[in-house]
């Protein structure tokens, strides 16, 4: 039987998508679909663990059920998508659903509670009324019963194919949900190039206070290149974090700690009632973000602010802050972020001084393209920090004109990424792309970090020779009326 390869589940799951399109918004409908897909993933997974211990066990049911209880995942046979299939014509197919997913998550509390508390297969508000939902939900099972969408392990083309196929979903729900989008995901090239900017290594603990559908952290997971490493996340919308879960789940990072909740008011990474520390810190934080927290955090009792509180109206330096506390002694930590951070005054800019002069915290400085972000065009910028460094030079790379042009976005392609790294990891200074700064050349532009200070992009402006583009123009002309005597000529001959 040919196996189930990433293509495939593309295309049968972006079909399923159909049942939704024209009823409701593709940010509404991508938990049912994603849901579902987690659904089958988990059915076809238990199925075939069923069918290897009857091989091993015969009919010794009381062996069969003691080796799948100590499974990633118990599933009964009430919440199989087999089961939920059978129920596909019923006309509460909604509550099956729903019921299929709360025993789901009653029975792997420890993994998965709370994982589907978003989603309602029998919702009047978002499916319509009884007949409308129970044709929609009808579709989407058949859909979902394709006989090639098989996910049982042996039938996969490759380790990540369901993960990745779950990724391709996240990435088009996010394009097609325009400025929502970017609340969920970090557009892949980006994630890729952070991840590989801050290269985790074996063993370290990887950490995004933000981390919405958990992109970044699987990322960045890729580069150690084993599974010795512990991803921890946390995420303030309770739909994206369930998202988040799942995708861990789908890419075979079974113990991942992603916890909901606002991360500066409330962060739930705690060890003795401190700010749990991490190897790597990596995030896409919100841009700009008004109303961060500013009044409930003057007292600050993990004291994530001493450089300063932010502005109340711009978050960017609140996260900055806690992800600098959360970092171990050796630690290295990336964030994206827009350009204002590299300059703004007053309390930003007195924040950034500490940083850099104090602590000698900022490694380098990257320019990005505008319009590689869901939901915005401006351009925005990586920092990447170290907690131990031996120089106090900063490097600045302006790759912001070093792009692929897609149909509705700018994007990254890998030569672009390739040059980016090789300069970081050089500290090259390359005309008009990057420069290795001094601290004295920072401190006499008074700490502004805006990069066109630094890496000099200017084009000088090619001398029009006026007198020799007015010949041009006049034996242009003389031609033109030349060529329309000519036209004249042979419209006569053929009598027209």
């Amino acid at each position: 039987m040919q196996k189930t390869t990433q293509e495939i589940i593309n295309a049968i799951v972006w079909k399923a998508c159909d049942s939704f399109r024209g009823t409701m918004e593709s940010n509404d409908y991508k938990e049912y679909v994603l849901t579902m897909l987690f659904v089958k993933y988990l059915s076809d997974f238990y199925k075939e663990k069923v069918e290897d211990l009857r091989v091993k066990y015969g009919d010794n049911k009381d062996r069969i059920t003691k080796s799948l209880q100590r499974e990633k995942f118990i599933l009964d046979e009430t919440c199989t998508f087999e089961y939920i299939l059978k129920y596909k014509e019923a006309p509460n197919v909604g509550e099956v659903i729903n019921k299929a997913l709360e025993k789901i998550e009653e029975d792997n509390k420890e993994k998965l509670e709370g994982i589907f508390r978003n989603v309602d297969f029998n919702s009047e508000i978002k499916l319509g009324k009884t007949k409308e939902r129970n044709t929609i939900l009808k579709n989407l099972l058949e859909d979902f019963a394709d006989d090639r969408l098989d996910l049982r392990p042996s039938m996969l083309s490759g380790n990540d194919v369901i993960g990745d196929a779950y990724e391709y979903l996240i990435s088009h729900f996010a394009s097609s949900a325009g400025k929502s989008g970017g609340e969920f995901y970090t557009p892949s090239a980006v994630s890729t190039l952070l991840a590989k900017l801050v290269e985790a290594k074996e063993g370290d603990r990887i950490y995004d206070p933000t981390c919405g559908s958990g992109s970044l952290l699987i990322k960045a997971s890729k580069e150690v290149g084993n599974q010795n490493f512990a991803i921890y996340g946390q995420e303030k919308n309770g739909q994206t974090q369930a998202l988040s879960k799942m995708n861990m789940f789908l890419h075979e990072i079974n113990d991942a700690k992603i916890e909901w909740g606002d991360t500066l008011r409330n962060p739930l990474h705690k060890e003795h009632d401190h700010i749990m520390k991490f190897d790597i810190v990596v995030a896409n934080p919100p841009f700009s973000l008004d109303k961060w927290g500013a009044d409930d955090l003057k007292e600050d009792i993990y004291k994530r602010f001493e450089y300063g509180l932010p502005p109340k109206s711009k978050g960017d330096y609140a996260f900055i802050s806690h992800m600098l506390a959360s970092l171990n002694v050796n630690g290295t930590m990336g964030v994206v972020l827009p350009h204002g951070v590299l300059f703004r005054g007053a309390s930003e800019g007195r924040i950034r001084k500490q940083i850099i002069e104090d602590d000698n915290l900022l490694d380098c400085v990257i320019g990005l393209p505008s319009n590689l972000f869901f939901g915005t065009s401006i351009p925005a910028c990586i920092l990447i920090f170290k907690k131990k460094r031996n120089t106090t030079d900063i490097l600045f790379i302006d790759a912001s004109k070093e792009f692929v042009k897609d149909k509705n976005q700018n994007n990254l392609s890998q030569d672009n990424i390739s040059k980016i790294l090789e300069t970081y990891k050089k500290k090259s200074t390359i005309e008009k792309y990057s420069h290795l700064a001094t601290l004295e050349e920072i401190k006499e532009n008074d700490f502004n970090l805006n990069i066109p200070r630094y890496v000099d992009t200017f084009e000088e402006e090619k001398i029009v020779d006026i007198e020799s583009t007015k010949t041009n123009i006049a034996n242009i002309e003389k031609e033109l009326i030349e060529i329309k005597s000519k036209m004249s000529g042979y419209l006569k001959e053929l009598g027209l």
